[in-house]
């Protein structure tokens, strides 16, 4: 897990952004005592949600939409990766 100040640092993003980032639902860090902390893919995703913002000129809006549609990308695939798995069982065992 990744301190909160280790994140700031990695990421380049003030505390402030990274309180409303939270706040918003971009990041939900695991709850931890006494202190939060992040992993490699909040880690990843405040990366994004930066370069959205600063390179490409994304508002928080467009921000929101799209980190809905990618994590409505990766629960489908994990979906369809857990569909793949079965159908392969079955097709070992016979069926």
């Amino acid at each position: 897990m990744i301190s909160v100040q280790e994140f700031l640092l990695r990421t380049s993003v003030e505390h402030q952004s990274l309180e409303a980032w939270i706040h918003a639902g971009w990041l939900i860090p695991p709850q931890t005592e006494p202190e939060l902390s992040f992993s490699d893919v909040d880690l990843a995703r405040a990366q994004l949600i930066r370069d959205l913002r600063d390179d490409l000129g994304v508002n928080d809006e467009g921000i929101s939409v799209i980190l809905h549609l990618i994590d409505q990308v990766h629960g489908l695939r994990r979906s369809m990766e857990a569909l793949l798995n079965e159908l392969r069982g079955n097709r070992e065992d016979g069926g």
